[in-house]
């Protein structure tokens, strides 16, 4: 590896030519491709290796389990190792040796390793509308129950927080809608459904406390970057989830990194896995706002690199965004993969030593057609490049090996046990508690009025006494009053159903019930 380029593998002639990745432009994003079996795995592995060794820190989804190995050296005795050493030689690279990567693991769902939670509030409404494709009506009845939440000074730190505040929302739909528009109980309904659906998927374990901490994403061990790999094997059933996790996590960098223009290197890169699953299905809303936020987060210094089979499960918009280019084996059995095969031979600069789709065809397990940013950011002439063998395990740990791992992390116990402090839901359900006890308060009073008065004893007289009574009489007033603190009672069980009502009613009985 050059001081500023990290070692891909041996092109030319013999392939003896060192092909380099250079770190100016690795934050020009990358792209991967290839048919099964054919080496994206270790290329993506490879890629890994070489950024922590440069001192930048890398996320990577683990699929399969095979990029656990990483966390330890390659084995010695395996039988893989004359073929790697023999690979080194032949494309000259120097100082191979096994060796292992500082690494962490994560895990969406907390089962393989650090449970990765944000909280609903950092999500935002517009993130959560473009996951769950929300109509304009939905996303604003949304935007509306955020709103609402912040002047109310409510929390929303997980699904129930969101849940009981669109419940709140429905249930003050009419004083809410003379502000902020109409909001109609079908809306929220149709909200709650696509909530539960994220839900059904495990999303019900990424919102909470503690969330994640960009800076622990970032860290380096030494002068090697951190390698945190995301255990995606259960997440790859869930491409909601998925989507949802990348586009939050590429947001919150954008918003959180300062502009560094064009670094010497990445601050920070990502590897995508199964990058099909992101965009199969996917509205055009959620691929545009993706295609917007690779575009932009190039200029804080972090590099996106998408793992698929074709070039074409990437959309168009983002795959004009994707300067390195390396393509592993596709074959060509349908018309489809003709087309696919075609497509790709056509983004790559011609080589006139070669035909580039044959070249597609052609190339063996751990070899690729390749184009990388040159000087300027212009991508090189295609070449056929055998790729470097890795120096850390090829293989995924042993369950005893990755709780070891776990267990030695520097961010063991930090984000473990999810704290589960007082926010929206906890805070709804106590006023809604109070409220029910003021209007038992308000019922019991107009009970004791009721029947106060139905005990009254009119004062013996005629009935030319009674025709001709005096309006300030005992008996007039005391029917007056009655009559009075019955209406008054009666306005104040109505009134505790307005959110109004219920601000001002505690002050009515305090005032009603003091002294008695």
């Amino acid at each position: 590896m050059s001081a500023g380029g990290i070692f891909v593998g041996g092109g030319g002639a013999e392939y003896a030519e060192p092909r380099e990745l250079l770190l100016e432009y690795a934050n020009r994003h990358g792209l991967i491709t290839g048919a099964t079996g054919t080496g994206k795995t270790v290329t993506l592995q490879i890629l890994a290796e070489s950024f922590s060794a440069a001192g930048v820190p890398v996320v990577v989804q683990d699929v399969k389990g095979d990029v656990s190995g990483l966390a330890r050296p390659g084995d010695p005795a395996g039988k893989a190792h004359e073929a790697l050493t023999s690979r080194a030689a032949k494309i000259g690279m120097e100082g191979f040796g096994y060796r292992d990567y500082p690494t962490v693991f994560w895990d969406l769902y907390g089962e393989k390793g650090h449970p990765v939670r944000t909280t609903i509030s950092e999500m935002g409404p517009l993130l959560l509308s473009r996951m769950m494709d929300l109509t304009d009506a939905q996303e604003g009845a949304l935007n509306i129950a955020f709103r609402m939440a912040d002047e109310e000074g409510l929390l929303l730190l997980d699904l129930e927080d969101l849940r009981a505040m669109l419940v709140w929302l429905g249930e003050n739909r009419e004083t809410v809608s003379r502000t902020y528009g109409n909001v109609t109980t079908a809306t929220i309904g149709a909200i709650q459904r696509k909530l539960l659906v994220l839900e059904n998927e495990g999303a019900g374990g990424f919102f909470g406390e503690p969330h994640l901490s960009l800076s622990d994403l970032m860290a380096k061990d030494g002068d090697m970057g951190r390698i945190n790999v995301l255990m995606s094997d259960r997440l790859m059933q869930a491409p909601r989830l998925y989507a949802m996790f990348l586009l939050w996590l590429l947001s919150e960098l954008f918003e959180e990194l300062p502009e560094v223009g064009n670094p010497d290197k990445p601050v920070l890169v990502f590897f995508f896995d199964e990058a099909h699953l992101l965009f199969r299905d996917a509205p055009k809303a959620l691929v545009d706002k993706v295609s917007q936020v690779v575009r932009l987060i190039r200029s804080k210094g972090v590099g996106v690199y998408f793992v698929t089979q074709n070039p074409d499960d990437v959309p168009p918009e983002v795959l004009g965004q994707l300067g390195n280019r390396i393509q592993h084996a596709l074959r060509a059995f349908t018309p489809r993969d003709k087309k696919a095969l075609r497509m790709a031979a056509e983004t790559f600069r011609p080589n006139p030593a070669f035909d580039t789709e044959t070249a597609i065809r052609e190339v063996g397990t751990g070899e690729a057609v390749v184009s990388l940013l040159e000087d300027k950011g212009v991508p090189a002439m295609v070449s056929r490049v055998l790729i470097r063998p890795p120096m850390s395990r090829m293989g995924p740990l042993t369950e005893g090996e990755r709780l070891d791992a776990l267990a030695a992390s520097p961010l063991a116990g930090r984000y473990d046990t999810a704290i589960d402090r007082e926010s929206a839901a906890e805070m709804l359900a106590e006023r809604a508690e109070a409220s029910s006890k003021d209007v038992e308060l308000a019922e019991k009073m107009l009970a004791e009025l009721e029947a106060k008065k139905s005990t009254q004893q009119a004062p013996p007289a005629s009935s030319r006494a009674r025709r001709y009574e005096a309006p300030n009489s005992p008996s007039r007033r005391s029917s007056s009053s009655a009559s009075a603190g019955s209406g008054l009672a009666k306005m104040v069980v109505k009134q505790l159903s307005t959110r109004e009502g219920q601000r001002l009613v505690r002050g009515i009985l305090g005032s009603l019930f003091k002294g008695r």
